[in-house]
């Protein structure tokens, strides 16, 4: 099998993949993922036993158990480009071999969880809900520079998709689901729904400061869509490129997120902190017993 050339694989003099700086030994098979940097930290206080606490950039992780769970938290920072960074290296640690730099003949799933913030697109999950995102459908272009293996069943989601919302202009949006093997275990308390993921927070999302928009009903179209028992339920910035890059690699992904603007009721969360926190307590209740 050929090596993967140092340029391709980048390990650093400690023997860390370069962006995420870990070490395979360092990362637990259970991985929670976070935009904000500073809600590694957050989630960290909920830790039983803390291993290892690492910086490079935006990209911060904790390793440490809850109760006899391992969990490593890792923030992303906001999008679908770092998504791209964060998995494939999250990957490569446990499916590359460092020393040879080829790919194991045996390959390791992950559980991938990521915990977020979203604006809600349905005027019955109001601020402060929490959702599962049954589906990420990308706005974005990152899954179109991969090989993909589309389902007749995904194909006819997304068809239906721009049938009905007319955003033919876009880039070729693309879906993938969420690991039902993790989705089953959040249904209390949780709305579920597809996470439409955006390549922006501003016009991408609707939002109209001083630009006009190319598609200004957007968030009218998002909100009426529906395929059979589907609506979509909120839309962020980083769910489809979990989810699409999960699957094309083989992990299991969720994404959890909780809402802090109505974008129906035009409403905003009275305490956004709150209710992350209300999030991170009901989500790793359930993690730690995965």
């Amino acid at each position: 099998m050929k090596a993967i050339a140092p340029s391709e694989l980048i390990i650093n003099q400690r023997g860390a993949i370069y962006h995420i700086d870990l070490r395979p030994e360092e990362l637990a098979d259970t991985v929670i993922t976070v935009g904000d940097p500073g809600r590694v930290a957050t989630i960290g206080r909920y830790f039983d036993r803390h291993e290892l606490h690492r910086e490079h950039r935006e990209f911060i992780s904790q390793t440490g158990y809850i109760g006899k769970k391992r969990i490593t938290v890792l923030s992303t920072g906001i999008g679908p480009d770092n998504i791209d960074i964060v998995l494939n290296e999250l990957d490569a640690l446990v499916n590359i071999d460092f020393e040879t730099r080829t790919v194991r003949e045996t390959l390791t799933p992950l559980s991938i969880i990521r915990l977020g913030t979203c604006g809600s697109l349905q005027g019955d999950i109001p601020v402060d809900s929490l959702v599962a995102g049954t589906y990420g459908l990308g706005l974005d272009n990152l899954l179109h520079f991969y090989r993909q293996e589309t389902t007749d069943a995904d194909q006819q989601l997304i068809q239906a998709f721009l049938t009905q919302t007319q955003l033919n202009s876009q880039s070729q949006p693309y879906i993938a689901p969420a690991a039902t093997s993790l989705l089953k275990h959040f249904v209390d308390g949780f709305h579920h729904g597809i996470t439409v993921t955006c390549p922006g927070f501003y016009g991408p999302q609707g939002r109209v400061l001083r630009l006009g928009l190319q598609h200004p009903e957007l968030v009218d179209r998002l909100t009426s869509f529906r395929f059979g028992q589907h609506r979509i339920a909120n839309f962020e910035m980083e769910t489809s490129a979990i989810y699409g890059l999960g699957k094309l690699l083989g992990h299991h992904c969720l994404s959890l997120n909780v809402v802090v603007a109505n974008r129906v009721a035009k409403a905003f969360s009275a305490d956004g902190q709150k209710a992350v926190v209300n999030l991170i307590e009901k989500a790793l209740g359930i993690i730690e017993h995965l």
